[in-house]
């Protein structure tokens, strides 16, 4: 629409604004321009959460169990575990999700509206559809606004659209169906003027603006659960529905021989709590912790602690351009003169030609530059351009003491050129810089290193194409011109001598293409997904090793149409907001687990739904670090597969000691049934085994949960996501070692009971320390197939050794100690007794180490 006729389709006059009356009436109707935020969950509702589980279920259901048949100890005991875990979990959920309360905070601030013919500065929430805004350099918009007027208006729109250019603005309509970083008529809540100034009329407010397009996106896009929490769940309903078999079976075969009702009930109690193991949850969100501790020191702060195993487990990375892959610092990378193309850093034979070209660059500028060429202000081309010419000498400064600024004309969108007027003996001299075409159309001649020559047809045509060959190349470019005589007043974009173009990019970083063949070599696609342009994106992949000749790249709008094709393609450009979030929606249908990498606004509802959401620490938005699950603190894409390394190490640790804490509460459930089935009296009590598991569950497991990853942990592919955390060779580990664990135990009581005779309350602590030992010395079998027998992950590991003496003073303390004594019901061990203990709770280490070595003889070295 014409910008004319935007005052009149909104009722608003744009020399006076809208009435104070008016604006109040519009306020009521359209609600305060602020972006809404769904609740947050309440305190209580996590701590119920809590309960949900099918294993604490279970737990508090053995507990009431107990205090109903009045066996108070027992039942206090149970209680106190069940605390810690419940406690344990609350703490790790309290952090709730703020990615919608980051866009609000982009909105508050104040804006100069024209109010009943005054200028005013008015709160952002009470501005209306209607308003009309005044802009200038340095302002964030307030809302989304039409523009009626602008002068030299440029705005970042980076955070909303993925430009890493700033946009030029101007009245002038554009087509119906413009995509949001073609629409130059527009400004965009949250976004920045960087220069310029111009007025117009808001045209949405709130959630109704773009920015509120992108929170209702977020909003809607509600991350699916960790693979490991999935797997956890999974893994917590079997132990459930096996604990509540076992004990039916068991208990009716008790009943059906005789037993009492009562007593069988007590059984089913030592079963469930022999069962389940209680340090699982516990020690997962200590390993998960410290795999957090460790990515921070490495730059990657994590955000949510199932995040950190979901990072091993990733098979695509869809990726940003700006700054990630590239250093968003716009770089002159080549530039082309009379003569041929040059480096701008050692122009050779064309040095007096380049100089010229980058004496107009350098000149025609609006930019400043610190002292050490990395600071500065102003547009981040022009930054390029000051710093292509300190690099050979020219320094801003002191070309103007030679050639004194007289005049400017600003850059504008109609003639797409910029120029600068210096007073020179004689006359004057004009510095121009802008679109190649235009340029190009302006000037009638081209400086040569010696002389100058007319510009014919023929050599516009070999010009154009020198445009064509560095946009190929992914490069922005620019050209430059000059003119010298004239007044100071005159028109300067006429009669030129053309100079050359300059070719600019924003780099790509050195020290990605290592990190993306590592991802190679762990089998993880990389994907970039950009608001870039196509031929810039293919450029910087290709640069990096991202994409090869015969890698797709597809632009923004048929994204739609590629849900069946996603491995063909390498580079997504001019992405939108929707459409990002649509392809991390797609790979995941596709059964993948997706990382997606980000700083904008625009990038917030793909951050939260992907699988695991990376945002930029140092130039990411709130928006985005709020969304993602990880924040980079250095921006840099090797933190990444640092951070994928780690997920590894702890999944592998996690399978590890939950592989262990399996085997020794099956041990327990076999005793417990044995005795059971066959009429003997429990050789262990249900307290006891409850003590057992607080000790040998938590501290050993939490040892094996520190163990250091092996060295080829990259060089193997992702696992399967559908792959549980304990597969058919970890199950069949487990069912042998808590057999012989078992065997182990029941001969140590035969021994006791037999052989020596011993009474029942010795025999049983003989029991209980057998089995304690024997689990104690477990963790040794713990070490990866084909791994030495004496020198693994788990030997090296002195947290290890550490938890084992612990365990030995918590395991004997108690006998020795006649209250603590009386409540496990345990007597002092006298020699005959240690005899028994140490001999039967070695024997299955031996046998196991055995049977790992015979099988890492016949095949190679598999997992843990």
């Amino acid at each position: 629409m014409p910008s004319g006729d935007v005052p009149e389709m909104f009722g608003t006059c744009q020399s006076a604004g809208l009435t104070d009356a008016e604006a109040q009436r519009r306020l009521a109707r359209f609600g305060p321009n602020v972006i809404a935020t769904k609740e947050r969950a309440g305190t209580l509702a996590l701590l119920l959460n809590q309960f949900m589980s099918p294993v604490v279920s279970l737990f508090a259901a053995a507990g009431a169990l107990s205090l109903y048949f009045g066996d108070w100890q027992e039942a206090t005991a149970i209680i106190a575990v069940l605390a810690i875990n419940t406690g344990l979990g609350f703490s790790t959920e309290l952090r709730a999700a703020r990615s919608v309360e980051g866009l609000r905070a982009l909105g508050t601030r104040s804006a100069r509206v024209r109010r009943d013919g005054h200028a005013r500065v008015l709160p952002a929430e009470d501005i209306v559809p209607g308003d009309i805004v005044l802009v200038e350099g340095g302002d964030a918009v307030p809302a989304d606004i039409r523009l009626v007027e602008a002068s030299n208006l440029g705005a970042d729109e980076s955070t909303l659209t993925g430009e890493s250019v700033p946009v030029d603005k101007a009245p002038e309509p554009v087509a119906p169906d413009a995509r949001l970083a073609e629409r130059t008529c527009m400004l965009f809540r949250g976004t920045l003027i960087t220069r310029g100034s111009g007025l117009g009329i808001v045209v949405a407010t709130g959630l109704g603006t773009e920015l509120g397009a992108v929170a209702r996106l977020v909003a809607q896009a509600e991350p699916d659960t960790s693979p490991l929490e999935r797997r956890l769940e999974r893994l917590s309903r079997q132990m459930v529905w096996v604990i509540l078999a076992l004990a039916l079976v068991l208990a009716g075969l008790g009943v059906a021989t005789g037993k009492d009702l009562r007593l069988m009930t007590e059984a089913g109690i030592a079963l469930a709590v022999a069962a389940i193991p209680e340090g699982l949850p516990v020690v997962a969100t200590l390993a998960l912790a410290r795999g957090m501790w460790r990515m921070a020191r490495r730059n990657a702060l994590i955000e949510r602690l199932s995040a950190v195993e979901t990072l091993g487990a990733t098979t695509v990375i869809l990726t940003d351009k700006t700054g990630t892959l590239t250093e968003n610092r716009m770089t002159v990378r080549w530039l082309s003169v009379p003569s041929g193309e040059a480096d701008p850093t050692d122009p050779g034979s064309a040095a007096a030609e380049t100089g010229r070209l980058l004496r107009v660059a350098v000149l025609c500028n609006d930019a400043s530059l610190g002292q050490d060429s990395q600071q500065g202000s102003g547009d981040p081309m022009e930054q390029a351009l000051l710093r292509a010419g300190r690099a050979v000498g020219l320094d801003r400064a002191a070309l103007l003491r030679d050639r004194p600024l007289v005049g400017k004309h600003a850059f504008d969108a109609g003639t797409r050129m910029m120029a600068t007027v210096h007073a020179v003996e004689p006359g004057h001299w004009v510095a121009v810089k802008g679109a190649p075409e235009a340029v190009l159309a302006a000037s009638r001649s081209v400086g040569g290193a010696e002389r100058d020559v007319p510009l014919d047809d023929g050599a516009r045509d070999l010009w154009r194409r020198r445009v064509e060959d560095l946009a190929a190349r992914g490069l922005r470019v620019i050209a430059c011109a000059e003119r010298s005589g004239g007044a100071a007043g005159g028109h300067p974009f006429r009669d030129l001598t053309f100079l050359g173009l300059v070719g600019l990019e924003d780099p790509a970083r050195s020290d990605v293409p290592e990190a993306l063949a590592a991802c190679r070599a762990a089998g993880i696609r990389v994907v970039m997904v950009t608001g870039d342009h196509a031929v810039t994106a293919l450029s910087i992949a290709r640069a990096v090793g991202l994409a090869g000749r015969g890698d797709r790249v597809v632009e923004g709008g048929s994204t739609g149409e590629i849900p069946g094709r996603l491995d063909e393609v390498a580079v997504f450009a001019r992405v939108s907001p929707a459409e990002k979030l649509s392809l991390v929606r797609a790979y995941q249908a596709k059964g993948e687990i997706v990382a997606m990498t980000g700083d904008g606004v625009n990038d917030a509802p793909a951050l939260k739904q992907a699988d695991i959401g990376v945002a930029m620490g140092r130039r990411g938005t709130d928006v985005a670090r709020e969304a993602a699950a990880m924040v980079l603190m250095d921006d840099a894409f090797p933190t990444i597969v640092g951070a994928i390394r780690e997920g590894r190490i702890i999944f592998d640790n996690i399978r590890r000691f939950a592989a262990y804490l399996l085997a020794c509460n099956l041990s327990e459930v076999m005793i417990v049934g044995l005795a059971i089935v066959s009429a003997l009296p429990l050789p262990i009590q249900p307290l006891q085994i409850l003590y057992l598991n607080v000790v040998t569950d938590v501290f050993p497991a939490f040892a094996l949960a520190m163990c250091e990853g092996r060295d080829d942990i990259l060089a193997r592919p992702p696992r399967d996501p559908r792959e549980p955390i304990l597969g058919r060779p970890q199950w069949v580990r487990i069912v042998l070692h808590a057999a012989v664990l078992t065997v182990a135990t029941f001969a140590g009581l035969a021994v006791a009971e037999s052989w020596f005779g011993l009474d029942r309350a010795s025999s049983v602590t003989v029991t209980f320390l057998t089995l304690a030992f024997a689990q104690l010395w477990q963790v040794f079998n713990m070490r990866a197939s084909g791994a030495k027998p004496f020198r693994n992950e788990v030997t090296r590991n002195p947290w290890v050794w550490a938890a084992l003496l612990l365990c030995t003073v918590l395991l004997v303390g108690p006998a020795y100690v006649p209250a603590a004594g009386k409540v496990l019901g345990l007597v002092p061990p006298d020699a005959t007794m240690w005899a028994i203990i140490l001999g039967a709770s070695v024997a299955p280490l031996l046998l196991v180490q055995v049977g790992t070595m015979a099988r890492g003889a016949r095949g190679p070295a598999g997992r843990t």
